[in-house]
């Protein structure tokens, strides 16, 4: 089943691997997809789906040194390189939107923009920046419900903007505690006004998110990504988290999204989603459903044939198997990615593999 085609709303995927979202850290100038990325996209286009790297759809959520953005004409064009790339190997590639909301450190935004968060305060931990090395996290400003539709209609503009580039649909990350997860979770959002105090308030930010996102491109363009029992960033689980997340993605499955994605960071040293939270996520769902988390070919292979998924998204093996979907197909040995290069500029364990 791994290696047979699939269809995903409108698009018609030539298997059911997917290329998880992973920092790469390339855009070196000004936040702008470039050549190189390109090349490493379309290195990888054997895919059923590609979802690239965390993209911010706004200056305020360029966290991360060197991550790519897409909210102006200059990223626009930087983008179409890597989608006419990718298409012209016939891959299909949706560009996944991540606001970092607190999780930055303000010398890695450009002139203007501003750290804001569900919250005043920093996020534990700290941050790499190019000039100075790693930093605590630059407190961050709450965001009133002004800066909220703010960062909303900026969601929905960003997906204009994805469809103007070439792109085969747009993902929405409400995980690993950036943005829309910083709404979701309790541990971080201690609002007590519409936006938190209540699962439907925690719940409200990504709704709307979703929704917008809809209202721009239509709802078979639209996937998101879900991290539930994951821990990065402040996050980890909560009282009723289960409850919280069945709810949520009752409300997302009427929208008639393009795809729920279920991140399990267990292979990381997360705590486990529960098996039966995923059932019931799936369950819940009504659409096609991609499962994350550390599947080699023959996990990947059961977790579709029981139903689990009718997709399995694969993070760092295609880091360093541009060919991976052929190397799994005929049992090849895997290259091992190296660490050191996953968010240093140049092409050096980017596009180097063979």
């Amino acid at each position: 089943m791994l290696f047979d085609s699939v269809q995903v709303r409108a698009l018609t995927l030539r298997n059911r691997t997917v290329m998880a979202p992973m920092t790469r850290s390339r855009a070196v100038e000004a936040n702008t997809p470039n050549a190189l990325m390109a090349e490493y996209y379309a290195q990888r286009a054997s895919a059923g789906l590609i979802i690239t790297e965390g993209t911010s759809p706004s200056a305020n959520g360029l966290g991360y040194a060197r991550i790519p953005g897409l909210f102006n004409a200059a990223q626009v064009a930087g983008w179409k390189l890597v989608t006419d790339a990718v298409h012209a190997q016939g891959g299909k590639i949706v560009i996944q939107f991540m606001h970092t909301g607190r999780v930055t450190h303000v010398a890695n935004l450009p002139a203007g923009a501003e750290v804001v968060g569900p919250v005043d305060g920093a996020c534990p931990g700290e941050m790499y920046v190019d000039a100075l090395g790693m930093q605590p996290h630059t407190p961050a400003r709450a965001m009133t419900e002004a800066d909220i539709a703010h960062a909303v209609a900026e969601y929905a503009e960003a997906a204009r903007l994805a469809i103007e580039a070439g792109f085969d649909g747009v993902e929405l990350h409400a995980a690993n505690g950036y943005l829309i997860e910083q709404f979701l979770n309790a541990n971080v959002n201690t609002r007590t006004d519409g936006y938190g105090g209540s699962t439907a308030g925690r719940n409200r930010f990504a709704l709307e998110v979703a929704r917008a996102t809809v209202a721009a491109i239509g709802a078979e363009r639209v996937g998101i990504r879900l991290s539930p029992y994951g821990v990065f960033n402040g996050t980890g689980a909560f009282a009723d988290v289960d409850a919280q997340y069945l709810a949520l993605v009752q409300e997302l499955s009427t929208l008639g999204l393009m795809y729920l994605h279920v991140l399990d960071h267990s292979a990381m040293g997360a705590p486990a989603v529960p098996a039966a939270l995923k059932a019931a996520l799936r369950a819940a769902f009504d659409g096609p459903f991609i499962l994350a988390g550390g599947f080699d070919a023959a996990s990947a292979e059961q977790a579709l044939v029981d139903g689990q998924a009718d997709l399995i998204a694969f993070g760092r093996p295609f880091i360093s198997n541009p060919d991976l979907v052929e190397r799994m197909r005929q049992g090849a040995p895997l290259n091992p990615p190296d660490m050191a290069t996953f968010y240093t500029p140049g092409p050096v364990g980017y596009t180097d593999y063979a």
